[in-house]
Formats: structure tokens, C-alpha cells, sequence
């Protein structure tokens, strides 16, 4: 046992060694807080007020990128899809997520939303309460999202 101990953290320790930069070494990068501009969620795309501050982009070989989106009370996605799939992770307030056909379904801080690829479903606030949510999904042939037509009124307000 001992021997396994001594031979793990040796692989540690080797693992975590510096490699010379003419090897081809990637650095850690850091994107600041606020050195990104916030955009306001595209008319064509969302319903009421809603603001995208990304928190980084894809950058291969990774194809995922993030962002964090705050809904006003009462703002929405539009139906959408992902090739791939969406991960949300809610941060503040709480909010709304609808699968197609299935029961509008309220989120709030701490939850974590895994949408399957495909899966046609929207996402927003509450009808009084703003939302905030991290999205995570991943590029595939340039697109991580699939826009359709906006959620109605009457989706909206249907209950859980």
C-alpha cells in the first residue's frame, strides 16, 4: 500500500512538473470579470428584456462556450434546440423551462438543467421575478443553437 502511495504521488509530481515553453506548452488563460461587453438578447430570438454577458468562448479543441443570461420578469427564449445539448446552472431569481409538449416547469437558484440534444424547449423568468442562468453548449459545424418561433403568451403562462 505504501508503495502505491509513493508511486501515485510521484506520477503527481510528474504531471504537475513545468514543461519548457519549446515544447509547445499551453498557459493558463484568465478572461476578467467585465472585459466582455454585455449584448442585449436579439429581439428576433428572446420576448421582454433580457441581457448575454459571455464568459468565454469556444476555443479548440474544445467546442463549448458559456454565458450567463439574466431574464427580466416575464422575458423568454423563443423555442429552440442544441446539437448537442445545454447545460443551465441558475444563479439567481427564479424562472421557467418548457419542454415541447410537456409541462411548464419552474427553476431556481442552484438548479441544474440538462437539456438533451434536439430537444425542442424554451427558458426565461418568472412573470414577476427576474432569473439569472449559466449556459453552457458545445459548436458542431459552426452552431450551438437551432432559433424556431417564439413562445405565445398562453405557453408561457400555462402552470406546472
Amino acid at each position: 500500500m505504501k508503495s502505491l502511495i509513493t508511486t501515485a504521488a510521484s506520477l503527481v509530481v510528474l504531471a504537475s512538473a513545468p514543461t519548457p515553453a519549446s515544447e509547445g506548452a499551453q498557459t493558463i488563460s484568465i478572461i476578467r470579470a467585465g472585459s466582455q461587453a454585455s449584448n442585449r438578447g436579439a429581439d428576433q430570438y428572446f420576448t421582454g428584456s433580457v441581457r448575454v454577458d459571455p464568459l468565454f468562448p469556444a476555443t479548440p479543441p474544445s467546442r463549448m462556450s458559456a454565458g450567463s443570461v439574466t431574464f427580466e420578469p416575464g422575458a423568454r427564449s423563443a423555442w429552440h434546440t442544441h446539437p448537442v445539448g445545454q447545460v443551465l446552472i441558475v444563479t439567481a431569481g427564479v424562472g421557467r423551462i418548457q419542454q415541447w409538449g410537456g409541462p411548464v416547469q419552474e427553476i431556481r437558484p442552484g438548479d441544474v438543467v440538462r437539456i438533451p440534444p434536439g430537444v425542442k424547449h424554451w427558458h426565461g423568468a418568472a412573470p414577476t421575478t427576474a432569473m439569472t442562468h449559466i449556459a453552457l453548449q458545445e459548436f458542431v459545424d459552426g452552431r450551438n443553437v437551432d432559433w424556431l418561433e417564439k413562445v405565445s403568451d398562453e405557453q408561457y403562462g400555462r402552470q406546472k
